[in-house]
């Protein structure tokens, strides 16, 4: 019976395939559509690499759709659509971190982004605040500014390409990069970085392009137009001897001179470019041992306070802003982002750390266990929030040993029941 069942059910990807029929998939692409690429300029500068280490790290802090109590401290997660979307899956092309990378990218690059709610239950044209389930959520550039509504460049996977349209600014979230005077400025010290860049880019291709850059000295005077179409003649024949010659080589005469002129151009570009990203990376909080996975714990606590923080602040308090309404907002509900503080720990203090957080009452053993990927402990006193070295009220204390006496010297009433002596009763009236 088994085996009828496995042979009715079973699929392969490589059979169980009809010739005959032909199903059409849409429009193919060789290239992820979906992705928001980088600027033209930033690709080929050094900020592709730094926006891409910052947009990793703000990956790594997940982001929750939460309830809190009444001192506005987390209490659980809130098992919904817009909690699935940014802890799981946002999308059908993403995933919940790579989703969170795709904002703080685009918002780095861009200046500004958009999240979209892009499957909704309802119309969210039509909603006076966004109180409806979101089923998807996307990235968009933002390319028009209306006194109420934005025209947002979004992929649009029905159609697998993407497609301007116009929503509401009270139900989409519009995040701008707190650094935005640092990168997206025009006259910002990124800008200039990029544009210095292009210069050292457009001085280094001349100087390798294969000119010659050389001058021909002519046994006669040009001031003439005569000699000087002769001159010109001269240089076009030198040329194309150099052209269409297999090996480049070209013969003059005994009274010309050549001089060669193509040697390393001396400015001062390097310099400016060294000095304008020491200034960068100073403004953005962002070090060379940061980039280099080399940086100790204080310099990295001081790049996730003064660069990430912000940054996942301003995510999450638009999110709580346009994607919770005020309903929901006075029910506790909220938006809030969480990061493992265990990651840049060595692991030399890993069980000094979590010796203090369980003697403290911060973390259960259990809760411990997880952060280091173990298993939970049967145990019942691992699920407990208590401090193991000290004895807890209500517990059963040790009995102590009591001292043997011998069985005569013990006292009346430690002795057994059948060696009590019977006491006399006094006798009942007739």
């Amino acid at each position: 019976m088994a085996v009828t069942d496995f042979l009715k059910h079973a699929w392969n990807a490589f059979m169980n395939k009809d010739p005959t029929k032909k199903k059409d998939y849409g429009t193919s692409f060789y290239r992820r559509p979906d992705r928001n690429r980088i600027l033209l300029g930033n690709e080929r500068s050094t900020m592709a690499s730094v926006f891409n280490r910052i947009a990793m790290d703000c990956a790594q802090i997940e982001i929750r759709h939460v309830l809190i109590d009444d001192q506005k401290r987390y209490s659980e997660d809130c098992e919904d659509e817009l909690n699935n979307c940014l802890t799981l899956e946002a999308n059908l092309d993403q995933t919940a971190r790579a989703f969170r990378q795709d904002i703080v990218m685009s918002m780095l690059d861009e200046g500004c982004v958009a999240i979209v709610p892009t499957d909704t239950e309802e119309d969210i044209t039509e909603k006076e605040g966004l109180s409806i389930k979101i089923l998807e959520i996307r990235t968009g550039k933002i390319v028009e500014w209306f006194p109420e509504n934005v025209k947002i460049n979004v992929y649009n996977e029905k159609k697998a390409e993407r497609q301007d349209v116009i929503l509401p600014k009270r139900n989409v979230c519009i995040i701008e990069n707190p650094l935005y005077s640092v990168v997206n400025e025009y006259n910002s010290t990124a800008k200039r970085l990029i544009r210095k860049l292009a210069l050292l880019d457009a001085v280094d291709n001349q100087l390798s392009s294969g000119k010659l850059d050389m001058i021909i000295q002519l046994p006669y005077s040009i001031r003439g137009e005569v000699q000087r179409a002769r001159a010109e003649e001269r240089r076009r024949d030198i040329e194309e001897q150099l052209t269409n010659t297999k090996y480049g080589i070209a013969y003059i005469d005994a009274a010309e001179k050549i001089t060669q002129l193509n040697r390393p151009l001396e400015n001062n570009l390097l310099s400016q470019v060294d000095y304008l990203t020491k200034m960068l990376f100073s403004q953005l909080g962002i070090t060379q041992e940061i980039l280099d996975g080399s940086a100790n714990e204080e310099t990295m606590q001081n790049y996730y306070s003064r660069t990430i923080e912000p940054i996942m602040s301003a995510i999450c308090d638009e999110i709580k802003r346009k994607f919770l309404s005020k309903t929901a907002r006075t029910r506790n509900h909220s938006i809030m982002f969480f990061r493992d503080p265990f990651q840049l720990m060595p692991v030399s203090k890993v069980a000094d750390m979590g010796d203090k957080l369980i003697r403290n009452t911060i973390l259960t053993p259990n809760e411990f266990r997880q952060i280091l990927g173990r298993k939970p402990s049967q145990d019942e006193n691992a699920d407990k929030l208590m401090n193991p070295n000290i004895s807890q009220p209500g517990e059963e204390m040790v009995e102590e040993e009591i001292e043997e006496f011998p069985e005569e010297e013990l006292p009346a009433e430690e002795l057994p029941e059948e060696e009590l002596p019977e006491e006399e009763l006094p006798e009942e009236p007739i």
